[in-house]
């Protein structure tokens, strides 16, 4: 009896693996061969002889986007940048003074206690004064230049001299930026091209003429100081701010890939921002006889906006 059993189940197995095995009947279009001669490029012939263009297929499914990169434009460079190569090494070299003397330096002076960092920052701010409130008239802008009044008053005295700064603390006044740069920049003036100066860092032709004029507005021009000593007082005013930064330069160097190209970009943006659109276009070269940019000298170093 059990070798019964036995044999019952090796006959069935043998019936079951092979029903499994055994192929079905295929459908009719799948049994016949594809043929390649009908096919035209780009065309695929199906098993019940209807072809397909694959090439008009993918275009009725993928056209669009085509037409959407048609219309894409590249970014456009905020700011001119003929002497790359010469600002790349200049930045190079600065590069190399910030995290090898500046930097330690900074970091060195940060012994001081930060409230009396703060207290020397606050001083060379009010000191200030006369740049941001001069650039302000120049612009215009009449309500900052009583902000800056009402500013250097209070804080040249409640504030100590400038040591403190209460117009903000305690009366809410803010500092109004402004700077000679921004003011040809008020007036319709283009960056002209980006400039990377040794030490003082990203500039441009606008803004390094803005530096140089807003230098005749410094208190400390007119105090009998020789040069020595008034680098000294720049020098030391540059390392109280830098003990006072959060590390903003190295978080750069280490989130981005090329970074002279990030700070370009941050400064263009910046300076943007502060100028804006120009207020008052005195550009008189607008004329047709001026049109063409061979005639317009202020269109050979991107002077005009």
């Amino acid at each position: 009896m059990l070798k019964r059993l036995l044999v019952l189940m090796v006959v069935s197995c043998f019936v079951l693996t092979g029903c499994a095995a055994t192929p079905g009947k295929m459908p009719e279009e799948l049994q016949r061969p594809v043929s390649s001669s009908l096919a035209g490029e780009g065309e695929v012939v199906l098993g019940n002889g209807t072809g397909v263009d694959l090439d008009a297929s993918f275009d009725d499914d993928f056209g669009d986007w085509n037409d959407d990169f048609d219309d894409w434009d590249a970014p456009v460079k905020l700011i001119a940048d003929p002497f790359e190569p010469l600002n790349r090494g200049v930045f190079w070299v600065n590069d190399k003074l910030y995290f090898y003397l500046f930097k330690p330096i900074a970091r060195g002076y940060r012994v001081v206690p930060r409230p009396a960092r703060v207290s020397v920052s606050n001083f060379f701010n009010n000191i200030a004064t006369p740049v941001r409130a001069g650039n302000a008239l120049l612009q215009l802008k009449f309500s900052n230049f009583g902000t800056e009044t009402y500013r250097f008053i209070v804080n040249s005295t409640i504030g100590v001299a400038g040591l403190f700064d209460p117009a903000a603390n305690v009366a809410g006044v803010r500092r109004a930026p402004a700077d000679f740069g921004q003011t040809l920049g008020t007036y319709g003036f283009g960056h002209g091209f980006y400039l990377v100066l040794p030490i003082v860092g990203p500039s441009s032709l606008r803004d390094g003429t803005g530096t140089f004029v807003d230098s005749y507005a410094d208190p400390f021009r007119y105090g009998g100081l020789d040069t020595e000593n008034l680098l000294m007082i720049r020098a030391f005013d540059s390392t109280n701010r830098l003990s006072l930064d959060r590390d903003t330069y190295e978080g750069i160097v280490r989130d981005s890939i090329d970074p002279y190209l990030f700070v370009r970009t941050a400064y263009a943006q910046r300076r943007l921002a502060q100028v804006g659109e120009p207020i008052y276009n005195l550009n008189i070269l607008e004329a047709p006889i001026f049109d063409s940019d061979l005639l317009n000298p202020f269109e050979w170093f991107n002077l005009w906006r």
